[in-house]
């Protein structure tokens, strides 16, 4: 086959050729937005998933709809340790430029994004009340390449919340008078500082009460759900969660035939019932394969001995680009700990559940408390997650056969 027409494509964030198995999500964010440009009570979406089920190309994808629905839009990617302050006036600013309003009510949104961008607090400490002593030094300050003059008095407190509540409710009013709405994309946002998921939540409270037409899409790990209910009790209700999990045996088909056929090309169904076992239906597993079994095929139609044939170049890939990469973050303490989860998971018999940190303790033959370190390293690390208290499991599908197999 030739390699040059090869049409999978693994990558993190990379647009597959056929986006298979998420017609309900984009179905039902076209509505959203249609509901919320005419002034009808929305929520904010939150997608959750494991690493490479496809959570941050859905994302793009909605952003492509919103685009072509006329509204303004702009994404970030949340950072451990770093404020929203910065990223997220970058993303409404860009949101404003391509909603475009000139004159009054672009100059003023663009005003507000600009105090809002330039009023982050200084470090070097606090006063006894909790303010920030001081002002920003001229090194810290961000030029956030808006020309109008920055507005005073609003979203410029240097409280987050306050600040955020007052930029989005603005925002919502310069986009409702024209007639169209504004869209915020995050990725990882499970790593959002905790007090930005509680400004997030008020201000997404506030909007859906004024029935502004501002929305927040969010995506993340599994336990995202759990770190916004921790910040605001009313997050279950806020938002419309939608887990992305992998695809379906004909949604995976899809997703390697359909670009097959563009290029002349097929499979035959014994190659599909190997390519499903290989790769349990996970979007970044079908484009390693898909792309590895072309260009190892001779001929079409591609078939089960070619899948074996290419099966160990496709796992090489995974082994260095999507495990490897992760694993190598991890201190050798965390290592042992993330291997005893693969043992213990299969001791209980499923690979994929959440294990009891109890259970890994005693594998070890330690006590809970003194692995309490590594535990909470890998969870800011993302490599594992905690949906309810006492159990984690991986972020990453299939990581426990990928560290028994590489023991």
């Amino acid at each position: 086959m030739d390699p040059i027409r090869n049409p999978y494509a693994p990558g993190a964030g990379q647009r597959p050729p056929e986006l298979a198995g998420r017609d309900e999500q984009l179905d039902a964010f076209d509505i959203v937005l249609e509901r919320v440009a005419r002034g009808r009570p929305e929520r904010s979406i939150v997608l959750t998933g494991l690493r490479g089920v496809g959570k941050t190309v859905l994302l793009n994808a909605l952003r492509s709809a919103a685009v072509r629905a006329g509204w303004g839009t702009g994404k970030l990617e949340a950072r451990p340790d770093q404020s929203l302050r910065r990223p997220l006036a970058s993303a409404v600013h860009q949101a404003v430029r391509e909603l475009g309003p000139a004159g009054g009510a672009g100059d003023h949104a663009l005003g507000v994004v600009k105090a809002f961008s330039q009023r982050e607090p200084a470090s070097g400490g606090t006063t006894r009340g909790g303010a920030t002593r001081g002002a920003a030094k001229l090194r810290d300050r961000w030029n956030p390449g808006i020309t109008v003059p920055a507005v005073t008095g609003r979203a410029d407190s240097g409280d987050i919340e306050i600040d955020l509540v007052e930029l989005l409710s603005d925002l919502g009013g310069m986009a409702s008078d024209t007639g169209r709405g504004i869209a915020i994309f995050i990725d990882e946002m499970q790593d959002l500082m905790p007090d930005d998921v509680s400004a997030l939540c008020a201000a997404c409270h506030e909007l859906s009460q004024s029935r502004l037409p501002v929305i927040v899409v969010g995506a993340g790990l599994p336990h995202l759900p759990a770190v916004l209910s921790a910040s605001k009790s009313y997050s279950e209700r806020l938002f419309r969660y939608s887990r992305i999990d992998r695809l379906d045996r004909d949604a995976a088909d899809a997703a390697l035939t359909l670009p097959a056929e563009d290029e002349g090309a097929a499979f035959t169904p014994e190659a599909l019932d190997a390519m499903y076992d290989a790769t349990g239906g996970y979007p970044y597993f079908i484009q390693a394969y898909g792309k590895a079994v072309w260009d190892r095929a001779t001929a079409s139609p591609m078939t089960a001995a070619d899948v074996a044939v290419a099966a160990p170049e496709a796992e090489a890939e995974l082994a260095v680009g999507f495990f490897g990469s992760r694993f190598e973050r991890a201190t050798p303490g965390e290592r042992e700990y993330l291997r005893a989860m693969a043992d213990v998971a299969v001791e209980l018999g499923d690979d994929s559940d959440a294990v009891p940190t109890a259970d890994v303790a005693a594998h070890l033959g330690r006590k809970p408390q003194s692995l309490s370190p590594a535990r909470d390293a890998l969870l800011k690390k993302g490599l594992i997650y905690s949906g309810e208290r006492g159990r984690i499991a991986f972020t990453v599908p299939h990581f426990g056969r990928y560290l028994r197999e590489n023991a």
